[in-house]
């Protein structure tokens, strides 16, 4: 099988946290060929989608760099490859839009992971108003005022993070009277110019969130993670310590109702971060956490990822 990897900068990639590190290792275990691009590498010629890749020789979960390439680079139609992951970070920006739209002349001659339209559909903070009886008491605004009345009737702290924020990023913690409330909306709006959620703070938030890694809308592997004493954010990459937990009814619940969402728009691979009882986030760009699972139940979560997507890419030569 021939597998490309649609990721930021190869140097980018953490070797000991990165799971597009182990999905790519897996494939190289089992003797697939795995190829790497970045979105500017992709193209349209002759009518159809193409990408400048280079193959990977060898990963690294220890030290950087995390992929060994070789040298060179070579142009193929994207029809050459089994699957094709595209697992770049946010922001979902212009080039991100050009790039899945160039995907979709891909369609049909290749194994999509995820579908280029379920990128473009489901925002990783938007996609939760789909379940308004899921979520906490949430408004999405550029404008300062209104999260101020939202923060004055609500009268209980709440939370306001951009909407193509990732990993923890700009996350404030706003309380009533604060006087540093006007200075953190202008800073989070970019004063007024940029589309933020404000959300009822949850305080079983304190004890961490679950996030839980999907298959095919299946739960396929979840760990808790706590944030530091001193911060409110529990993303790993933000200081967060990951532990072992359980699913709830209620996880396995907020599970099932997404699912038939999720396969109808080709969201084969997600991450979900749930706080209580609420849905928080549908991660479907790059969602993460595998190495951390795996490490924590000393299982191979990569080698389910892999199996996933052997049974869904097309056989050819």
């Amino acid at each position: 099988m021939r597998v490309l990897v649609i990721i930021d900068p190869p140097s980018s990639l953490r070797p000991r946290s990165d799971t597009s590190v182990v999905i790519m290792e897996e494939c190289l275990l089992r003797g697939h060929s795995v190829f790497v691009c970045e979105p500017q590498d992709l193209s349209l010629r002759d009518n159809l989608p193409h990408a400048e890749v280079q193959q990977v020789t060898a990963t690294n979960r220890q030290t950087a760099p995390a992929l060994t390439l070789a040298e060179g680079s070579a142009l193929h139609p994207l029809g050459h490859f089994h699957a094709v992951l595209m697992r770049k970070d946010p922001p979902f920006d212009s080039a991100y839009l050009q790039a899945t739209q160039i995907l979709e002349y891909a369609r049909g001659q290749t194994f999509l992971m995820n579908d280029p339209r379920g990128l473009r559909e489901a925002n990783e903070k938007l996609y939760i108003f789909r379940f308004p009886d899921l979520i906490a008491t949430t408004l999405v605004t550029r404008k300062m005022d209104e999260i101020k009345a939202f923060l004055a009737k609500l009268g209980t702290d709440i939370v306001v993070k951009p909407i193509d924020g990732f990993g923890g990023s700009a996350v404030f913690l706003v309380r009533p009277g604060d006087s540093n409330v006007n200075a953190i909306l202008e800073v989070s709006t970019h004063g007024g110019h940029r589309w933020v959620m404000a959300q009822r703070y949850l305080p079983e938030g304190k004890l961490g969130d679950k996030r839980i890694l999907l298959l095919g809308g299946e739960p396929a592997g979840w760990l808790r993670r706590i944030p530091a004493s001193d911060d409110i954010r529990a993303n790993l990459a933000a200081g967060g310590t990951a532990h072992v937990t359980e699913l709830t009814a209620r996880d396995r619940e907020i599970c099932a109702r997404l699912r038939p969402h999720l396969i109808a728009d080709g969201l084969h691979f997600v991450g979900i971060d749930i706080i209580g009882d609420h849905l928080l986030e549908v991660n479907v760009t790059s969602p993460t956490g595998v190495q951390a699972i795996s490490r924590l139940y000393n299982f191979r979560l990569e080698a389910k990822i892999v199996d996933y997507i052997e049974s869904h890419a097309p056989r050819m030569g």
